[in-house]
C-alpha cells in the first residue's frame, strides 16, 4: 500500500469515526417516547427524501407510513408534523398553549430577529398580536369604514382590468396592487397607483422573497446556515430585500413621527407612535422601532400575499371551468344585478361563498402551515414532545383531509354545499390557520375575497388565451402560487 493509499484509509476511517460519533450523539438526543419516523442519515438527517420543492407532498406521503404525528430531520433539526383534521385541532386548539410557540428558522431570525408579530415569541408577540388586532378593529376591519375601501379599490381593480380590452394580459402585479391597497390604508392611510415604481418594487422584493423562502437553496441555508451563509444564493437576495422593505417603512415612520398628532390617530403607524410615547418611562419596551419596522412589514406582506393569491388562484378555476363561473355570475346577476356588491349580500349567495371557500381549500395557500414550536414539555396523542420542538401542523393535511372532504384532489364547490344548495361550514376548513397563532387578519381577508371575486366577476369573463394550457400545479414557494399565466378578461358590462 503506497502512501497516498494509506492517506486514504486513514482520512475514511476519520470520517466514518466522524459520523458515526455525530449519529450517535443524535440518537441518543432523542427523547424516550419521540414520535416515530424515517430512519435520518448523519448530518444530513431526512433531507435525502424530501421534494425540496414542495416538501410538504413528502410529508403527506410520510403520514401514510408513520401515522398522524411523526418525525423527520432536517439537516441536525428534529421536526414533528401534524397531519389530518382532528390531531391538527387537537393540537393547535385543545393544547393551544403548549403549540403556540414559533419556530425562527434560521433565515428568518437573520431577518426579524425576534421583532414584529409573525415570527416572534413570549411576550412580546403577545403584545404585538394583542395591538394588532385591536388597532386593526380600530381602523375598521370588519366595518363598514374597510369596506368602503375594498370597494372603491374595486373600482379602481375593475378599471384596470377593462383597460385590456379582452387582451391577454398577466394578473400578478394588478391582483398583488389591488390587495396590498387595503393593507397600505390601514397601516399608512394611502393608496398607491398600480403603475406607481415603488409599490411595484415593493410587490417585486415580497414575491420574490416567499418564493426563495420556499426553495432548495433556503431549505439548505435553514439546514446549514453556518456552512451555507458563506456562499452566494437567494439566502442573501432575501435580507437584501428585507432591508430594502425595513428602509422604506423606516423612512415611512420618522416622516409620520414628524406629524403625529395624538388625539388625530390616522393610521397603524400612529397609533404604534403613539404607544411608544406611553412607553417610555418602561424599562421593558416593547413599541420599540425594530418592532414597528417588522411589524409593518409583517402586515403588509401577510395582508398582500395570501389574498392575491387566493385571487389569483380562482381567476384560473374560473377559466378552468367555465360552469362554475356562469354559476357564479347567475347568482351575482340574481341578488346584485348591476349595482355595488356588499359584504351583507354574502348571506344571499350561498354558491359563490361556497365556490369562494373551494377556491381558498383546493389552492392550498400554505400547505405546510407557519412552523410551530412547543411552549413547554408536553404529553400529545401517545407521545412526548420536549419543548422547544419544531412542530408542523400541516394545512394541506387538513384542506386535502378525505374524512372531511367527498373529493379532496379535485375542485368541486360543492363541497360547501347541502343537498338543498345552502352553504354549509366545514370544521375542517382552516384555510387561516387555528388557535392563538391563526391569521390576525382572517376577517379582513374574508371580506376582500368576496368584495373583489364579486366584483371581477360581475364585470368579466375570464378565458384562456387562445392555445394556453392551464395548469394547476402551483409554483415553488412558500406559498402555494399558481404558476405565471395570462389571462382574457372578457367584459359584461
Amino acid at each position: 500500500m503506497n502512501i497516498n493509499d494509506s492517506m486514504m484509509l486513514l482520512l475514511s476511517i476519520a470520517l466514518s469515526l466522524f459520523l458515526a460519533i455525530v449519529f450517535y450523539g443524535q440518537k441518543r438526543k432523542i427523547p424516550h417516547n419521540f414520535p416515530p419516523g424515517p430512519t435520518p442519515l448523519p448530518l444530513v438527517g431526512n433531507m435525502h427524501i424530501l421534494d425540496m420543492k414542495k416538501p410538504y407532498k413528502t410529508f403527506l406521503e410520510l403520514a401514510k407510513k408513520y401515522g398522524t404525528v411523526y418525525s423527520l430531520r432536517i439537516g441536525t433539526e428534529k421536526i414533528v408534523v401534524l397531519c389530518g383534521y382532528e390531531t391538527v385541532k387537537d393540537a393547535l386548539i385543545n393544547h393551544a398553549e403548549a403549540f403556540s410557540g414559533r419556530q425562527l428558522f434560521p433565515l428568518v431570525k437573520d431577518i426579524a430577529k425576534g421583532h414584529g408579530l409573525i415570527f416572534s415569541n413570549g411576550d412580546n408577540w403577545k403584545v404585538m398580536r394583542r395591538f394588532t388586532l385591536s388597532t386593526l378593529r380600530d381602523f375598521g376591519m370588519g366595518k363598514k369604514t374597510i369596506e368602503d375601501k375594498i370597494q372603491e379599490e374595486c373600482v379602481f381593480l375593475v378599471k384596470k382590468v377593462k383597460s385590456f380590452k379582452g387582451e391577454a394580459f398577466d394578473d400578478t402585479m394588478i391582483i398583488n396592487a389591488a390587495a396590498a391597497n387595503i393593507i397600505v390604508s390601514i397601516l399608512l392611510s394611502n393608496r398607491f397607483d398600480y403603475e406607481d415604481p415603488k409599490i411595484l418594487r415593493l410587490l417585486e422584493i415580497i414575491n420574490e422573497s416567499i418564493r426563495i423562502t420556499g426553495s432548495p437553496t433556503a431549505l439548505l441555508y435553514n439546514a446549514f446556515p453556518s456552512l451555507v451563509k458563506w456562499f452566494p444564493g437567494g439566502h442573501k437576495t432575501t435580507m437584501s430585500n428585507a432591508e430594502e422593505m425595513f428602509s422604506f417603512v423606516r423612512e415611512t415612520f420618522t416622516n409620520q413621527r414628524k406629524e403625529l398628532d395624538v388625539n388625530d390617530q390616522r393610521n397603524l403607524i400612529d397609533a404604534f407612535l403613539v404607544k411608544q410615547q406611553e412607553e417610555k418611562p418602561n424599562p421593558d419596551l416593547y413599541f420599540t422601532n425594530d418592532n414597528l419596522t417588522v411589524l409593518v412589514a409583517d402586515l403588509f406582506a401577510a395582508g398582500m400575499e395570501t389574498t392575491s393569491t387566493t385571487l389569483r388562484w380562482g381567476i384560473l378555476l374560473m377559466m378552468k371551468y367555465p360552469d362554475v363561473q356562469s354559476k357564479v355570475q347567475d347568482e351575482i346577476e340574481k341578488v346584485i344585478g348591476p349595482s355595488e356588491p356588499k359584504a351583507l349580500h354574502r348571506k344571499d349567495m350561498p354558491y359563490t361563498e361556497a365556490v369562494i371557500s373551494e377556491i381558498q381549500r383546493f389552492g392550498n395557500i400554505v400547505p405546510t402551515n407557519l412552523p410551530h414550536c412547543t411552549t413547554r414539555d408536553v404529553h400529545f396523542q401517545g407521545y412526548f414532545i420536549p419543548k422547544g420542538t419544531h412542530v408542523l401542523p400541516l394545512l394541506a393535511s387538513v384542506l386535502y383531509d378525505k374524512d372531511h372532504f367527498q373529493r379532496p384532489e379535485e375542485f368541486y364547490p360543492e363541497h360547501f354545499l347541502d343537498a338543498d344548495g345552502n352553504y354549509v361550514k366545514k370544521e375542517a376548513f382552516i384555510p387561516f390557520s387555528a388557535g392563538k397563532r391563526s391569521c390576525a387578519g382572517e376577517t379582513l381577508a374574508k371580506m376582500e375575497l368576496f368584495l373583489f371575486f364579486v366584483s371581477l366577476l360581475q364585470n368579466f369573463t375570464f378565458k384562456a388565451p387562445p392555445g394556453a394550457i392551464l395548469d394547476l400545479g402551483g409554483a415553488v414557494g412558500f406559498t402555494r402560487c399558481p404558476k405565471r399565466h395570462e389571462i382574457c378578461a372578457v367584459a359584461r358590462r
